[in-house]
C-alpha cells in the first residue's frame, strides 16, 4: 500500500508538471498569435522618397493630390485636411468647414498641417520639392503616376490605399466597373479609322500630347489612333502652331482648358476655333471635344474621376 501510495503521488506530481508546461506553452502560443495580429496591423510602403511604416486605418489623413482624394472618397475613407483653394466640382463636399484647409497645391499651410497633427500625408508631383517638410510633421507618402504605363500605375496607388485602409473588396468592385468601361471605349475606338489629337490650351497658346505622354492614355488606354506618332513626350506638351493642326488634320480633337482649371482669362474655345482649325475634319464633323478642365488637369488619376474621363472620351465615338 505504501508503494502504491508513493507511485500515485509521483504520478500526480508528473501530471501536474505536464499540465503546467502545457499551460505555459498555450500561453506562449496565444501571446505569439496576439503579436502576429498586432504586427499585421502595420504596413510598410516604399516610394520614390523613401520608406514609410504606418498603422493600418490611420484616422487623421491629409491629402494634397485630388486623384488620391477622389480614390479615398470612392473607397469610403474620410479625410481630415486638404487644400481648399481649388476643389473639383465632383469633390465639392470637401470645401466644407468640417475639413481643415491646408493651403493650396503649390503653397501648403504647414502651420495648419502641424496643428492638425495628421497620422499620414499624401503628396504628389506638385509638392515633391517640399517632401522633407511634410515628413517632419507626419509620415508622408509620395504617389506618382507612370503615364507610359497608366492603368497599372493607377492600380498600384489604389492598392496601396486599399491595403492601408483595408478596403480591398471595395476596390475590386470599383476596378472591375472601371475596366469594363475602358474596354468598351477601347473596342470601339480601336476599330475606328479616325485619328485624334490632344491639345492643352493655355492663355492663347496651344501644346500637343501624343502616345506615352501625360494625356497619352487617350491613345494608349482608350485606343484612339494618333494623328501624329512623333509628338515630343513632355510634361507641358509639345508647343505647336495652328498651321500644324491644319496640316495634320485630325478627325477628333480633345481639348483641355488649363486656363479654366486654374482661373485664367482666355478660354480654350476662343483660342482653338479659329479660321485654320475650322478647316479640319474635327471641326467640320463636330468632333472638337472640350474635356472637363479641372478633372483632367487637376483631379485626374482617381477612381471616379477616371470613370468620368472615360465617359467624356466616349462622346467622341457617338
Amino acid at each position: 500500500m505504501k508503494k502504491l501510495g508513493l507511485s500515485s503521488l509521483i504520478f500526480t506530481m508528473l501530471f501536474l508538471l505536464a499540465a503546467c508546461g502545457s499551460k505555459e506553452e498555450a500561453s506562449t502560443t496565444t501571446n505569439g498569435s496576439t503579436e502576429a495580429v498586432e504586427e499585421s496591423k502595420e504596413v510598410t510602403f516604399t516610394h520614390e522618397y523613401g520608406e514609410v511604416t504606418l498603422e493600418k486605418n490611420p484616422e487623421k489623413v491629409v491629402v494634397f493630390d485630388f486623384g488620391i482624394l477622389d480614390a479615398l472618397d470612392a473607397l469610403g475613407v474620410e479625410v481630415a485636411g486638404l487644400p481648399q483653394a481649388i476643389v473639383p466640382e465632383s469633390l465639392e463636399k470637401y470645401k466644407g468647414s468640417e475639413y481643415t484647409n491646408v493651403g493650396s497645391l503649390k503653397e501648403p499651410d504647414f502651420e495648419a498641417i502641424h496643428e492638425l497633427q495628421p497620422d499620414v500625408i499624401f503628396i504628389s508631383g506638385r509638392q515633391a520639392e517640399l517632401y522633407d517638410q511634410f515628413a517632419e510633421i507626419a509620415p508622408t507618402i509620395f504617389v506618382a503616376v507612370d503615364y507610359a504605363n497608366y492603368i497599372p500605375s493607377l492600380e498600384e496607388n489604389f492598392n496601396l490605399l486599399a491595403e492601408l485602409f483595408e478596403k480591398e473588396a471595395v476596390l475590386k468592385s470599383k476596378m472591375e466597373e472601371l475596366q469594363s468601361s475602358i474596354d468598351e471605349v477601347n473596342k470601339e475606338a480601336s476599330a475606328s479609322e479616325s485619328k485624334a489629337l490632344i491639345l492643352l490650351a493655355n492663355e492663347g497658346k496651344v501644346s500637343a500630347y501624343g502616345p506615352g505622354s501625360r494625356y497619352g492614355f487617350v491613345h494608349d488606354v482608350f485606343g484612339f489612333k494618333a494623328v501624329d506618332e512623333n509628338i515630343e513626350v513632355s510634361q507641358h506638351g509639345q508647343s505647336i502652331t495652328f498651321e500644324y493642326i491644319l496640316e495634320k488634320n485630325p478627325d477628333v480633337i480633345f481639348v483641355i482648358d488649363r486656363s479654366a482649371a486654374v482661373g485664367g482669362e482666355v478660354g480654350a474655345k476662343e483660342t482653338i476655333e479659329n479660321e485654320l482649325v475650322m478647316k479640319t475634319n474635327a471641326y467640320k464633323n463636330g468632333k472638337i471635344i472640350y474635356l472637363d478642365a479641372v478633372n483632367w488637369y487637376i483631379a485626374g488619376n482617381g477612381i471616379s474621376s477616371t470613370q468620368a474621363m472615360t465617359e467624356e472620351v466616349k462622346a467622341a465615338l457617338e
